[in-house]
């Protein structure tokens, strides 16, 4: 059976503090990802980039925050166009853009699957934990707050798009994490998300904490998003974001993760975000991430081309 996949483009740049994931999503493509998914079997539609309507002016007493209009116009627009194409394809990949349009795409899915019956599960690829909730931000940028939004946490009310469903925090799984702000620290202590940091992975590897988070997601016969940030990654094979961390996930390391999430056939949805081509060396990390979905989409590594920079 061909599987259909559908990709949107989420140029969302108002989120982060630097401007260019605004070409998130063209890179993307540049890179030749629809291109790559086809040569694996799986029937490809590009839907073009969602454009949101614009929204009426809002103001938090919280002085650091900016474009929070724009932000809440990506939301809604994203948690629609998020929650149509979970209806009409086997795996929507939602090509960023900046973190904050995961402040759509996870509701959106999660109406999905809350209207077929299934629990929404969430794996988080970041070197940030993204739970500042619209009090605690000091930077102001909204990308650091979506997973705190869409867990339902306090801080959001009158002021994001009504969440018709949150995701149990028990449901999410961080791997990553390696630069945490002290509000996020607090709210990660209280909320229950499974978070294995780099020092984890240092100490037990990648294999054993996400093949047990697959085993929770198919004993609830859940469905599963995977949000995957490119700071996630080492910045010296991935230098294309404005939000670089040292020590971050190994070439193999991603590899790996991609081609378990392949063998468990539990993903339906991706985020592919903080992609700055202005910040790249000659597409490298664009084309890093296209091998990188190739994997989770069904690659082995003994079909992967060799690459020139």
């Amino acid at each position: 059976m061909v599987l259909n996949c559908t990709l949107i483009g989420a140029p969302v740049d108002c989120g982060a503090s630097q401007l260019g994931c605004v070409m998130g999503p063209d890179a993307f493509r540049t890179a030749g990802l629809k291109e790559t998914i086809e040569t694996l079997g799986y029937a490809v539609q590009d839907s073009g980039n969602v454009t949101p309507k614009p929204f009426e002016d809002t103001q938090h007493p919280n002085g650091a925050i900016h474009h929070l209009s724009d932000i809440i116009s990506w939301a809604t627009a994203l948690e629609e166009a998020a929650f149509q194409a979970a209806k009409c394809s086997d795996l929507p990949i939602f090509l960023g853009g900046d973190h904050a349009l995961s402040i759509g795409t996870v509701p959106g899915v999660a109406r999905h699957a809350a209207e077929i019956g299934r629990e929404q599960f969430v794996l988080w690829l970041d070197a940030h934990p993204d739970i500042h909730s619209l009090n605690t931000t000091t930077s102001g940028n909204l990308h650091g707050t979506p997973v705190a939004y869409f867990t339902g946490q306090d801080g959001f009310e009158g002021v994001y798009p009504p969440l018709q469903h949150s995701i149990d925090p028990a449901n999410v799984c961080m791997m990553g994490i390696r630069s945490v702000d002290p509000a996020e620290n607090r709210h990660l202590m209280q909320c229950g998300i499974e978070v294995h940091d780099m020092r984890a992975i240092d100490e037990r590897g990648v294999a054993d904490p996400l093949r047990r988070f697959l085993q929770k997601v198919k004993d609830a016969n859940g469905v599963l998003h995977v949000s995957f940030d490119v700071d996630f990654l080492e910045p010296n094979i991935a230098p294309a974001v404005g939000t670089t961390v040292p020590g971050g996930a190994t070439f193999r390391e991603a590899h790996l993760i991609m081609e378990m999430l392949c063998d468990s056939e539990l993903v339906t949805s991706l985020d592919l975000v903080e992609l700055n081509p202005f910040l790249d060396e000659r597409g490298r990390t664009a084309k890093l991430m296209v091998d990188l979905c190739a994997s989770l989409l069904g690659r082995k590594v003994l079909d992967r081309p060799t690459r020139s920079y």
